[in-house]
């Protein structure tokens, strides 16, 4: 198609070379630089394929991008909002943390100031004796003061303490969250993935249904015109054909949801040119109950969280008792304070040194403190009840999805034999209908079971899978 496009543009050119060559060179060198695509527009019936990144966009040929369920799952944390902002909390948590640890260090700052204030009016002599001061405010010792001082700070309270152990247990429980949108994460991407597998296992399905029933609708027009069966078989066949065709209609629309269902998940532009991987039939093994309740155990993220927020209700208490107790803070100030901006003024050195420390008291706040304190206990309470309900909820939901995986992986087996055989009743049946010896009914039947079987086979391997990322969500990989 680009071929013919410029060799359409060249005629353009012959009938402009006459006197103007040069413009003739500057257009042909901007056709051979051009990027593909360029003038992909002048063909109306040539389809378009909108592409997206260099990470998302298939191949130049057109060939569809193959992505596997490890293809997908990276996409997926790449572009999936909710994972995205489990880690920013993760982010956050840690830049908390750092905050509060700075909390217990001395901070350092320097501070550079000029003070002007009115004077009296009286001569500069008079400046140095107490009953003629310079300035009209007695907190300060000149018409002009300049302060340039180094500050070191430090603030001691059980308040700073608690609040760096909260801010330690809030980023544990920031990690765990992170990991239960992980594998949540999984469990969404191996869903949608796996969803459209089967999808396009049941559009073929579909397909194939709606083929044997128009064959066999064939099959009864001919016995008909034989005269071999009445007319009730050949409307029958008929009925089922069509409703074959309406089944193969809602297949490829569920098809094409599944499509733009996983697309939205794994692609960061609009992208339909994919193809997935079919690795179905290669299920991963399923370890003993006693080696996953094991793995549980040491690697469950939810059991984590919990403990990391009961940590955080008690640092919270202990924060709030630190509003009941005194708190210390100190300051250092080195530099200059004085009248004039000089190390040293009539022979005096200016740059010096001060301390301040101050002991705070709490005395009577109308309750507020103790208000603090009780609003932390009750968080607390909640924290060690959610702790015991998130364990108890992990044993339940350990052998629920276990025992999940365990069923679906001992039908498969079933399943598969079920789709082979009722293949094989169909070919039967239909034997036996040609040669007089079933009904029309019997046909129908076999056909619904073939699909039946088929469609089962297909969800009861999907089954399996989600339910091996499920159980995978408490015990991590296996």
């Amino acid at each position: 198609m680009r071929t013919v496009m410029i060799s359409s543009r060249d005629k353009k050119i012959r009938t402009f070379q006459n006197g103007h060559q040069g413009a003739l060179v500057l257009f042909i060198l901007a056709l051979a630089v051009a990027p593909p695509g360029l003038f992909a527009q002048a063909s109306s019936a040539a389809p378009i394929v909108q592409q997206s990144g260099p990470d998302t966009a298939p191949a130049v040929d057109g060939t569809p991008l193959t992505i596997t369920l490890q293809d997908a799952l990276e996409r997926a944390r790449a572009n999936d909002p909710q994972y995205h902002s489990a880690l920013t909390d993760l982010g956050v948590a840690r830049q908390e943390r750092v905050q509060a640890r700075a909390g217990l260090l001395p901070n350092i700052t320097y501070n550079n100031s000029f003070i002007y204030t009115q004077g009296t009016g009286q001569p500069p002599a008079c400046a140095v004796t107490a009953t003629c001061p310079a300035s009209r405010y007695i907190a300060n010792n000149g018409v002009h003061e300049y302060i340039s001082q180094a500050n070191a700070h430090q603030a001691v309270s059980l308040t700073n303490f608690a609040d760096y152990g909260r801010s330690s247990a809030a980023l544990a429980q920031a990690r765990a969250k992170a990991e239960i949108a992980t594998r949540g994460l999984v469990v969404t991407v191996t869903q949608s993935y796996y969803g459209l597998v089967v999808a396009q296992r049941k559009y073929a399905t579909a397909q194939r249904a709606a083929t044997e029933a128009q064959r066999f609708l064939k099959i009864s027009q001919d016995l008909q015109n034989g005269g071999e069966v009445a007319r009730a078989d050949v409307v029958k066949a008929s009925i089922q054909a069509q409703q074959r065709q309406r089944d193969l209609q809602e297949a490829q629309l569920d098809m094409q949801h599944s499509r733009l269902d996983l697309a939205v998940l794994i692609f960061s532009d609009w992208n339909q040119n994919f193809s997935v991987v079919d690795d179905l039939q290669t299920p991963e093994p399923l370890p003993v109950f006693t080696e996953v309740e094991v793995a549980a155990r040491k690697n469950n993220p939810e059991l984590r969280a919990a403990l990391a927020a009961l940590a955080v209700a008690n640092h919270q208490v202990t924060a709030a008792w630190g509003g009941l107790l005194p708190s210390l803070t100190a300051d250092y100030f080195y530099g200059i304070d004085s009248n004039q901006f000089a190390l040293r003024t009539d022979g005096v050195r200016n740059v010096g040194y001060s301390a301040v420390a101050s002991l705070q008291i709490p005395i009577f706040s109308w309750g507020a403190d103790r208000s603090k304190l009780k609003s932390a206990e009750l968080r607390r309470d909640q924290a060690k009840l959610e702790l015991s309900h998130e364990q108890r909820l992990l044993l339940a939901h350990l052998r629920q999805f276990y025992e999940e995986a365990s069923t679906a992986r001992s039908e498969m087996e079933s399943l598969a034999s079920s789709a082979e055989m009722a293949a094989e009743s169909l070919r039967l049946t239909n034997l036996r209908y040609q040669a007089g010896e079933s009904t029309v009914l019997e046909i129908v039947d076999a056909q619904n079971t073939v699909t039946q079987a088929r469609n089962g086979y297909d969800d009861g391997q999907v089954r399996y899978r989600v339910a091996v990322a499920n159980l995978q969500t408490l015990t991590g990989s296996f």
